[in-house]
């Protein structure tokens, strides 16, 4: 099965847990999803680098490194993950090429097919971090399922520690 002949029922993810402890992460476009998927990294990495042409004064406010420019193929250089956020399907897809050309992982915000990796929806209780994801087909349903599990918690039915 080719790329092309793909489409989101083929796609299977491993869940898995990646070591980000002092890995450089790529974080491209400075919009309104490119704001919310860099709140959620602030909460586990410090070390993103944002680039995109113009920043929203909410993603200027997280602890990251910000360079306002165009994507250009050479931003990739001595990244660990690629997180693309711009709103520009020609954009989004020339850098997957250019980061699957360097063998650096990527996600694709809002486009599956696209992604190496996609990111759960989480909750963090102290040292424990539940995930809840859907293999990319639902993002709502995995959002939904997490704060049940969150509300149980909270109401102490499950405990944690």
């Amino acid at each position: 099965m080719t790329e092309h002949s793909m489409n989101r029922e083929d796609l299977q993810f491993l869940p898995i847990s990646i070591n980000v402890t002092n890995k450089k992460i790529l974080l491209i476009g400075g919009g309104k999803v490119a704001t919310h998927k860099g709140s959620i990294m602030a909460r586990f990495v410090n070390q993103v680098t944002v680039i995109a042409p113009e920043l929203t004064p909410e993603i200027k406010q997280l602890p990251f490194t910000f360079i306002q420019k165009e994507y250009e193929k050479s931003d990739l250089d001595g990244f660990f993950l690629v997180y693309v956020c711009t709103g520009d399907h020609e954009l989004n897809a020339r850098i997957k090429a250019d980061s699957e050309e360097l063998g650096i992982l990527t996600s694709v915000c809002d486009a599956p097919l696209l992604c190496d990796f996609v990111s759960p929806a989480i909750h963090q209780e102290g040292h424990i971090t539940i995930s809840v994801g859907s293999n990319a087909q639902n993002v709502y349903q995995s959002v939904a399922v997490r704060n049940q599990i969150k509300d149980l918690i909270q109401k102490g039915i499950i405990e944690i520690g």
